[in-house]
């Protein structure tokens, strides 16, 4: 089993205070997404991809006005009324990061022999510019991050990863580390799946990513959210 980091997940209150929050602080437009239909959510896109980070994006991602989703809880706790209202008051926030695995259910058993429920694996596609993307994720039912967002969902791209279409954007990731008062769950979690490029630290619930900007070096933090 080899995870590598594919995406940091930025939650906003709305695209428009997500795409406005990406100039401001790391001083670049984001790429247009897409709808999530399942999940009444949509998104917009930004590679930030380097040499231990080769796949990286970042994704800003809010919940999509007038879209009901197909599921009684939407992804990354964003039915959650802490999260809605942390974004809504505070801005967009760093909260949580998905892992590329190779295979997704040999992942999730892994996880599982250690008693942790990553959630069911979903079958997921939509349509863009350079044709179809497809993909299998983890979802929880109760939507649910799990550890305060530091254990990773995980993902597993078909024969197409979205990051090879996006263009540079002079935005690179330089490091993560995620921060927890038990860190022997994320140690254990993070090697049964081969995780690599995320740094463990003890301490309040906290997940961490570092980046290069044009504006100078930005630090992102959940901040336990």
């Amino acid at each position: 089993m080899n995870a590598r980091i594919d995406h940091l997940v930025v939650a906003a209150a709305s695209l428009e205070q997500g795409a406005a929050w990406c100039e401001a602080t790391l001083g670049v437009p984001a790429l247009a997404g897409g709808e999530h239909p399942l999940m009444g959510t949509h998104n917009r896109l930004l590679r930030i991809a380097t040499v231990d980070y080769p796949r990286a994006y970042l994704e800003i991602i809010a919940v999509q006005p007038g879209r009901q989703p197909q599921r009684t809880q939407r992804w990354f706790d964003l039915d959650r009324e802490e999260v809605r209202d942390a974004v809504r008051r505070e801005g967009p926030r760093l909260l949580h990061f998905v892992a590329n695995v190779p295979a997704v259910r040999q992942a999730v058993a892994a996880l599982g022999a250690l008693g942790i429920d990553r959630g069911e694996v979903l079958q997921a596609s939509r349509l863009t510019d350079r044709g179809l993307l497809e993909w299998q994720i983890t979802v929880r039912q109760d939507g649910q991050r799990l550890q305060a967002g530091t254990l990773p969902t995980l993902i597993q791209w078909g024969h197409t990863h979205p990051a090879t279409a996006m263009p540079e954007s002079g935005v690179t990731l330089q490091a993560v580390c995620a921060c927890s008062p038990e860190p022997e769950i994320l140690r254990n979690a993070y090697r049964a799946i081969g995780l690599e490029g995320v740094a463990l630290k003890t301490g309040p619930a906290n997940l961490c990513a570092v980046l290069e900007t044009p504006r100078g070096r930005v630090k992102l933090e959940s901040k336990g959210l």
